[in-house]
């Protein structure tokens, strides 16, 4: 046979000189990647976040190590929610489950946390992109689009610049705390809800409601609208709504005898607002984001009833019902921290993508007589003055990330400290004696309750009751156990000065009493 047998049927059908038997199989081929696109983007951010935390070397905040207790009481049939943190049923559930794999709970919780978290750029830009594209016009506007909707996801922060405690959303993320997670599983649902998904919108809507109280206005207005027009699920919103009222409100009145625990705890908040609240929640919605994304985002609006597009006014009517929904909480008395507020302030972000997709298209939406090209130079100012504020942020971060390192460092020290103590012999001198930013970790590493750790040094050492006083200092913890003449278990005296190698630090851990 030859050559030019061979390249015959090359020459054969309408796509050029590859026949038939050469594009079926590369046809097939794209259908599964169409189809499996998803996946393999979800497998790409989940060793983004393994990748992340190896290089970041961050530990959990205060309140994940509570959320980690609690998976751990759950198996052990001794849940107490009487301690911090405020009772949160959206970080309960996953770690019921990862308690199951004893210390590994700590990294798969970590993992976790910072692969949704970063999910929300994903599902931003999927939003940006959907509601660019049906504009019609290029392909590369929905595009930039997407990315900018994304990055202003995860350009978040928490407080002003100009503030020195100022942090970006990174920070909760890789500390593991569950704020950045609602915002994607937020995303999530408006993302299902454009495609279809009804039933998936519901149930991620329920889930983020588990985590925020917020989500509740949307989750009934939903739910009337399912109720009156898709009778075949309205089962889905009884179940959702026993759902919500079982672990909001069941679980702590099992455990507790107090099924507003978590309501409770938010009225006693340190940080309360005292000045005007509304204006102080505004100013607090307000310097979450840069100015120009916020900018963007009213003319994305401005723009959406110009062209009567009702699906970008309801989502920015849905930042606005959020905002008006936190107010409330704060006048009732609710710390109305900024962290409540990164669900609008996504969606804001998103906003301002979908306005940089609709510059980018055609200006001649906005009055006839404007050329098509018009809105781009103001799209590409918009994305420069971003810029800069995006290597700010990265820098602060950075800085954050040492710091959070050293944190690192001090928990890896206080847990080599319990495990050569051993928990048994802390415990038959009264217990642990530590600041307040530790007792989580302790209770972690202990296996006890934040509530059945002391945590008021100055109070405790006026006492007469044995305790376990965990110092921190520069170089390590000192250890003293207080009264030890007054336990009623017998090995108390036996703590002693102690020197510990741990893996991460092989000279030693300095430890005494």
């Amino acid at each position: 046979m030859s050559d030019t047998t061979l390249e015959k049927p090359q020459t054969l059908g309408r796509e050029g000189r590859r026949g038939a038997g050469d594009r079926q199989p590369r046809g097939r081929a794209t259908s599964l990647l169409r189809r499996y696109v998803w996946w393999l983007v979800a497998l790409l951010v989940i060793a983004v976040s393994e990748i992340l935390l190896a290089w970041a070397n961050t530990r959990p905040g205060y309140d994940p190590y509570g959320w980690l207790i609690w998976g751990h009481q759950t198996w052990h049939a001794s849940l107490n929610l009487g301690g911090a943190p405020s009772w949160k049923p959206f970080s309960y559930i996953p770690n019921v489950f990862y308690a199951l794999f004893g210390h590994f709970a700590l990294h798969l919780w970590m993992v976790t946390s910072v692969a949704v978290s970063l999910a929300g750029a994903v599902f931003g830009g999927r939003i940006a992109y959907r509601l660019t594209a049906r504009e019609g016009g290029p392909w590369w506007p929905p595009v930039i689009a997407a990315i900018v909707g994304g990055a202003a996801v995860l350009g978040i922060q928490d407080g002003s610049l100009a503030l020195p405690g100022s942090m970006s959303i990174f920070h909760y993320t890789l500390s593991a705390q569950s704020d950045p997670m609602i915002v994607t599983v937020c995303l999530a649902a408006i993302d299902m809800f454009l495609i279809g998904r009804l039933g998936w919108a519901f149930w991620l809507a329920v889930y983020a409601g588990l985590g925020r109280p917020e989500v509740w206005v949307y989750l009934a207005i939903y739910g009337l609208w399912i109720l009156k027009k898709k009778p075949d699920m309205r089962w889905m919103v009884v179940a959702g709504a026993l759902v919500t009222v079982f672990f909001w409100f069941g679980v702590p009145e099992i455990t507790n005898g107090k099924p507003d625990v978590a309501g409770q705890l938010a009225l006693k908040s340190p940080r309360e607002l005292h000045n005007n609240k509304i204006v102080g929640t505004l100013a607090r919605f307000y310097h979450l984001l840069y100015l120009p994304v916020e900018i963007m985002a009213v003319v994305a609006t401005v723009l959406a009833f110009v062209r009567r597009n009702w699906t970008v006014v309801a989502m920015a009517g849905m930042v606005v019902i959020w905002v008006i929904t936190e107010v409330a909480f704060v006048l009732h008395g609710f710390p109305g921290v900024q962290r409540y507020l990164f669900e609008p302030a996504g969606l804001t972000g998103v906003l301002a993508g979908i306005a940089t997709g609709w510059l980018l298209i055609d200006a001649s939406h906005w009055h006839p007589r404007l050329p098509r090209w018009a809105g781009i130079p103001v799209a590409a100012a918009f994305i420069a003055v971003c810029i800069p504020h995006a290597h700010t942020l990265g820098a602060r971060e950075h800085k954050d990330i040492v710091g959070q390192r050293n944190r690192t460092w001090r928990i890896q020290q206080l847990g080599a400290a319990i495990h050569t103590l051993g928990v048994k012999r802390i415990e038959s001198c009264g217990g642990p004696l530590l600041n307040v930013e530790y007792v989580s970790v302790a209770g972690w590493y202990t296996g006890l309750n934040t509530g059945q750790i002391a945590y008021q040094p100055q109070k405790v050492l006026k006492r007469h009751n044995p305790v376990v006083y965990f110092i921190e200092l520069p170089n390590g913890w000192a250890i003293q156990p207080l009264r030890p003449q007054n336990a009623t278990v017998a090995g108390c005296a036996s703590l002693k000065s102690l020197y510990v190698p741990t893996a991460h630090h092989p000279r030693g851990v300095l430890i005494y009493k």
